[in-house]
């Protein structure tokens, strides 16, 4: 049996791996990897997981790591611009970090930052560091990002991508149960197209994309 895809809503989708908790699909039109509907975990499970990590707004490491994306992306965006920072967890440190060279950045998280306020304006730049991978129907949180960026925006994603089906079955990425979703190039190439963005690799899990016109 194979499920439509969440990202493009293909039935074009295939076994992709198995493992003794979950089942996996890839769709042939996006190429998103993603998980058997029934493996989907409740938002209880989900908040019990992301508690467990230690992501302190004091930690030099944790600081570090979001630099993969504040840095190159101050490099990119003018004096002043808006932004937010979307999925932020239970301490918004990458906003902060962004604030403090001089942009105004807002924080959005469905578990811990669940205010709409920060969704009802368009925004300069947008970044979901570490939280694509959670999303349960991607093509809504897609179809937002588009919604919430001016032209000539900037949408910052940290996520790891999928390789190949070999290094899929043994990847550490796919080990936490509440990571759903998982791209590839593909995918990314598929989302320009369909969202009007050009798209530069970063690194091996950070991408930029900026938005070209209004869909």
């Amino acid at each position: 049996m194979t499920f439509s895809c969440p990202l493009c809503s293909s039935s074009a989708t295939e076994p992709f791996h198995a493992d003794k908790r979950r089942q996996y699909y890839r769709c042939q039109e996006c190429a998103l990897v993603f998980v058997h509907p029934d493996s989907l975990p409740d938002i209880q499970r989900e908040k019990q997981e992301y508690d467990l990590h230690n992501n302190s707004m004091d930690d030099l490491g944790y600081r570090r790591f979001l630099s993969k994306v504040s840095e190159p992306l101050c490099g990119l965006i003018k004096p002043g611009a808006q932004g937010l920072d979307f999925g932020c967890g239970p301490g918004p440190l990458l906003a902060k970090m962004l604030q403090e060279k001089g942009y105004q950045c807002a924080a959005y998280d469905p578990i811990y930052a669940a205010e709409q306020t920060p969704l009802q304006q368009k925004y300069d730049f947008i970044t979901c560091t570490e939280a694509v991978e959670h999303f349960h129907t991607p093509h809504k949180e897609w179809d937002l990002f588009s919604s919430l960026l001016h032209v000539d925006g900037l949408l910052a994603v940290m996520t790891k991508r999928v390789i190949d089906r070999s290094r899929f079955a043994n990847w550490h990425y796919i080990n936490d149960p509440t990571h759903v979703s998982f791209y590839s190039e593909h995918t990314f190439t598929w989302l320009q197209n369909r969202f009007a963005m050009k798209l530069e690799y970063l690194a091996d899990d950070v991408v930029i994309m900026r938005k070209k016109i209004e869909i």
